[in-house]
């Protein structure tokens, strides 16, 4: 039979790892959260740029294009899962659907990001806390993609218009805002 001391060791833990909501973040945690939260786009901005710079090496503009539509959120998904997140790429000016601004916190996130540029920490009623970053077309190679009609071959206009037929993700300029990272972070 347990005692109640050792009932007491069982329940503390559990009580602890319990909701964040009611709970403000101190300025230690919001910094913390903040160098959790860069690092890993950075990471993650990492590994899509590398593995869309070998597919541009491999195939051009129109291979990329193709690489994107089949590996881009998979490879999003499996870096959330290793890093016990949930990162998302959001844009008002999305090529993918699954990348559109859908709920009003996104889209007041998106307000802040492009009005300052800068990343920042939310967090909602319910305790949780995202971490919100611009995505800026950094690259003239992000042009061949993501640019204006003569930035776009025209076989990768094509290819585009087949695998996002509702694409709105062009017309870019370097140095121009083209999307956010979000992520959901845990607390533990």
């Amino acid at each position: 039979m347990w005692s109640n001391s050792m009932l007491l060791w069982f329940i503390l833990p559990l009580l602890a790892c319990g909701s964040n909501k009611g709970k403000i973040l101190s300025e230690t945690e919001k910094e913390m959260l903040m160098y959790r939260g860069d690092s890993i786009t950075i990471e993650m901005q990492g590994v899509l740029l590398e593995q869309v710079s070998a597919a541009m090496k491999k195939g051009g503009a129109d291979y990329a294009v193709d690489f994107c539509n089949v590996q881009a959120m998979p490879l999003t998904d499996s870096m959330s899962a290793q890093m016990n997140v949930a990162i998302q790429r959001l844009s008002d000016k999305n090529r993918n659907p699954d990348n559109a601004l859908k709920t009003s916190a996104d889209s007041l996130a998106w307000t802040k990001i492009a009005a300052a540029k800068t990343a920042f920490i939310e967090q909602d009623n319910n305790g949780a806390v995202y971490y919100y970053k611009p995505i800026m077309a950094a690259m003239p190679a992000c042009l061949k993609c993501h640019g204006g009609q003569d930035d776009i071959a025209e076989s990768t206009q094509k290819i585009i218009a087949l695998k996002y037929p509702k694409d709105k993700a062009t017309g870019y300029a370097t140095g121009d805002l083209r999307g956010m990272w979000k992520i959901k972070m845990n607390m533990d």
